[in-house]
């Protein structure tokens, strides 16, 4: 039997379903659906090995350690590369997909997804953008989803040479806000590590020169930058404002950020230098 292209035989699943709090359930809507939001609810999004150069890379050996053994979170490309190595172990239908972020003439296909096939239904689960969904959308033009407040839309985008492409919408003070757009070309693992070079090294990545650490929390989701806060709270006005001299070392205590005393310490140090924020989460 040949290896397994993304080396999901490598995957801990027990330990990995400990962490997220998880059990193991035959595939199904409401299993995908409560896998996704414990796997957000579990691991923060954020950037924070980039900005200490200690970030190992996003294959599996590399992300399960950091997630499932210490608790840390990270972004797109860790957590996709884990939630669908954990999907498949599972016994569902998985598809790896890129994407790009904001509009798709500017951006490269730096974000990346799942996408789930399910009792004839395709199924975008998203595990690792700034303010990530938390439960499956349908792959389908118009398709909603609203849960605990949060709403999101899914638009099906004219097809171009490469097939078409899926924009994913959040509903925001403002009216619908594009997130992403994701396209229908086979990813292989190569991509993924292309990828996270540019977005981990590149000096024009808002990853190398900003921080973003982002968690949803009960009735509210939190983004921390090097230069702001902001708190969003279903149905009510937007909190944000500017992050208060000495505030960040209470804020990775208070969204349980399981750093190491040296790696807080660094990253405390780092942050002061770095440039004010200037991609909204």
């Amino acid at each position: 039997m040949s290896e397994h292209p993304w080396h999901i035989e490598a995957l801990d699943l027990r330990a990995y379903l400990a962490r997220v709090g998880a059990d193991v359930r035959q595939p199904s809507r409401s299993a995908l659906d409560e896998l996704l939001e414990a796997h957000v609810r579990t691991f923060t999004f954020d950037n924070i090995d980039v900005l200490l150069g200690q970030h190992r890379g996003v294959a599996l050996d590399d992300v399960q350690p950091k997630f499932v053994g210490r608790g840390r979170g990270g972004y797109c490309f860790e957590h996709a590369t884990l939630f669908a190595a954990v999907l498949e172990r599972l016994g569902y239908d998985v598809a790896r997909r890129l994407g790009r972020v904001g509009d798709v003439t500017t951006t490269g296909r730096t974000h990346f997804v799942v996408v789930v096939s399910l009792d004839g239904q395709r199924l975008l689960t998203d595990p690792g953008f700034g303010m990530s969904h938390l439960r499956s959308i349908p792959l389908e033009d118009g398709a909603e989803d609203e849960y605990l407040g949060w709403r999101y839309q899914i638009r099906r985008v004219v097809p171009g040479l490469a097939g078409p492409s899926w924009e994913m919408h959040r509903l925001r003070n403002a009216g619908w806000e594009l997130m992403h757009t994701t396209d229908e070309l086979p990813v292989h693992p190569v991509d993924v590590a292309m990828g996270h070079h540019f977005t981990s090294t590149h000096p024009g990545s808002h990853f190398t020169r900003g921080l973003m650490l982002a968690r949803h929390m009960d009735g509210r989701h939190t983004t921390v930058t090097n230069a702001a806060l902001t708190v969003r709270r279903p149905g009510e006005p937007t909190e944000h404002r500017p992050l208060r001299h000495g505030e960040l070392q209470d804020l990775l205590h208070e969204l349980a950020v399981p750093l190491t005393p040296t790696e807080e310490a660094r990253l405390l140090a780092v942050v002061p230098d770095l440039e004010p924020a200037t991609r909204p989460a």
